[in-house]
Formats: C-alpha cells, sequence, structure tokens
C-alpha cells in the first residue's frame, strides 16, 4: 500500500472517531444578544435592541444583560416568561410613555426570544403579548413651500459648509429623502450626468435604488464636490464633517438633525421641524400640486403601502372637517 494511500485511510479514520460537529466551531451556550445584533444589518435598531434589553433586564432582574441571564430568562417555561412581558409591558404603560415606545421594547423582547428560538435555547413564544394600538402619521401636514423657501435662503452658500448643508437640504425637500438614507451616501452614488442618485431605501437591505434628481439638486451636490475636492473619491461620503475634531468622517444623522432644527428655528417656523417633518413637508406639497395623484405620489415618498399615502391626503385636505361644516349646516 502506497503512503499517500494509508495516509488518506489514516485521515478518514480519524475523521469517523470524532463526535459529530467536533470539526465545526459551534459555541455550545451563544450569547444570544450578540447573535441578534450581528443579525441586524440597521445601526439605529440595534442601538434601539441594546437599550431596551437593558432596560427590561433591570426591571426584571435588577441588573444588566449577561449572557447567563439571558439564557435563564429563555430557559423559563411560557406561562412564567409571558407573565413577566405582561408585567414589564404594564410598567412601561404606568410610566407613560408613547404607545409607540411600549410596542417597540416589547418588539425587542420579542427579537430575542425569536433569536433564542433559532438557536435552540428558548421554547417558548411571547407573540400572545399584544402591543398598544396607534396610528401612524397622525401629523403628515408639515410645513408650506414658502417657509422651506426661507429656510434655504438662510444658508450662507458662498462658504463650504453653506454649500454641503444646501444639497442637503435640497435632497431632504426635493426628494424626500429620510435622514438615514442622506448619511449613508457615497460619492459614488451621484451621477451627474444622468441627474440620479444610488440609495440605501428603508427596508431594501443592501439593495440600492436609482432616485431622479432635480436640476437645482444636481447642480448644489456637483457645487459641493468641486469646492470640497471629494468628486474622485468615489467610496467616501458624500456628506462629511467640517469641523476640526471628526474632521473627514461621515456626517451623522443628529448633525442633519440639527441643521434642519437651527435654520427653521432661525426662519421663524414655530412648528417643531426635523428631517421627517421636512420629509412630510414634501409629500404633502407633491399631492398639493397633482391633484391627489396616490401613484405618483407613492413613486416619489417610496412608501411600501399606498395606504400610508392616503393619510397624507387626508391631512392634507382635512376632509373630516369639510364634513362637519357640512352636516352642521344642515340642522
Amino acid at each position: 500500500m502506497s503512503d499517500s494511500i494509508a495516509s488518506t485511510l489514516t485521515h478518514l479514520e480519524n475523521a469517523y472517531s470524532l463526535a459529530i460537529g467536533d470539526d465545526f466551531c459551534i459555541d455550545k451556550d451563544p450569547d444570544v444578544i450578540e447573535q441578534l445584533l450581528n443579525d441586524t444589518r440597521s445601526p439605529n435598531t440595534k442601538r434601539a435592541y441594546e437599550k431596551d434589553m437593558k432596560d427590561f433586564f433591570l426591571f426584571i432582574a435588577g441588573c444588566l444583560p449577561t449572557q447567563e441571564l439571558v439564557l435563564e430568562f429563555l430557559h423559563l417555561e411560557q406561562r412564567h416568561a409571558v407573565a413577566l412581558l405582561l408585567k414589564y409591558k404594564a410598567h412601561l404603560v404606568k410610566k407613560e410613555l408613547s404607545e409607540a415606545t411600549v410596542n417597540r421594547r416589547l418588539s425587542a423582547i420579542k427579537s430575542l426570544t425569536a433569536m433564542g428560538r433559532k438557536l435552540g435555547l428558548c421554547n417558548f413564544t411571547l407573540e400572545d403579548v399584544k402591543g398598544e394600538k396607534i396610528e401612524a402619521y397622525r401629523d403628515t401636514t408639515g410645513i408650506s413651500p414658502q417657509d422651506y423657501a426661507k429656510v434655504l435662503g438662510l444658508v450662507d452658500r458662498d462658504t463650504l459648509k453653506g454649500k454641503r448643508d444646501y444639497a442637503i437640504l435640497r435632497l431632504l425637500w426635493d426628494n424626500a429623502l429620510r435622514r438615514s438614507e442622506v448619511i449613508n451616501l457615497n460619492v459614488g452614488d451621484f451621477n451627474a450626468q444622468e441627474s440620479t442618485l444610488l440609495i440605501l431605501g428603508k427596508g431594501k437591505g443592501t439593495q440600492k435604488v436609482t432616485v431622479d434628481l432635480s436640476r437645482k439638486t444636481v447642480e448644489a451636490i456637483t457645487d459641493w464636490l468641486i469646492v470640497s475636492r471629494r468628486s474622485h473619491y468615489t467610496r467616501k461620503p458624500l456628506f462629511m464633517v467640517l469641523a476640526y475634531n471628526g474632521n473627514g468622517k461621515r456626517l451623522s444623522g443628529e448633525a442633519i438633525r440639527s441643521l434642519v432644527c437651527n435654520l427653521c428655528k432661525k426662519a421663524g417656523i414655530t412648528k417643531q421641524m426635523s428631517p421627517h417633518r421636512v420629509r412630510h413637508s414634501s409629500i404633502t406639497t407633491v399631492l398639493d400640486n397633482n391633484n391627489g395623484n396616490y401613484r405618483a405620489t407613492q413613486r416619489f415618498s417610496r412608501h411600501s403601502k399606498s395606504d400610508t399615502v392616503m393619510k397624507y391626503d387626508d391631512n392634507r385636505q382635512k376632509l373630516q372637517k369639510k364634513m362637519t361644516d357640512i352636516i352642521a349646516d344642515l340642522v
């Protein structure tokens, strides 16, 4: 028998003698929270999960979650786990937290147990614990184009920062971009010749979608890229920090929120504003100018459901007020 054949047989004999799974790096007691966070793409969702799970375990156990504490919770019987979550929900409601916050915190714990089931560490479900009823997009009216024009007029477009801020503000209005979509942009996502932009849309994973840009937005972004000398750095952030500390880093969502809020206050807008309020304003204005065309508006807003666009239209037209006035005049 040749040495190579003998070596092969020896290797096979050794492999057969191993217990199943010995050649794979599988933790016998995995860190379920770590696995859940690693399985989540969105940085915002990760931060929310971490915060909400800390709050839950501080309430039910009086300490921050550890690998052992999480496993202890996941090994409970269903009736005990459900009772704990119901007690936690009652605690959140008693604190008079908003329905959205209560639901988010409950969802974090449900996601934890779902991951535990996937890993074979949990045999129960918490789906019997229902969230609070909530109506999304209660106020979607935003501000008028005239008010937003005042905001744009406050930007000093002769400065580097002003050119950056103006381009951001145009994207928020002209394309109703979410701030997460703005901060994730890279230089290479912008195509000046085609007047397009590739964005990571909400709920799209890593698949980018193309949006068409207005002439004014193309000019604003081009002006910013030329002056900032970033047009050749295709993989660099499109919008970066300009302050000495953190100079060159990707601009944060909080920085964009602060930009919008401060300029709106200076413009004399009393309504509480944010980048998402600007998005509301844009969508409402689109409905005003296309005679309530839901299909066209949904294309513009990139909402997955047309029902959401209908909510914008209801707020825009104040249909309830019109109907109230009609029947009031009848008696």
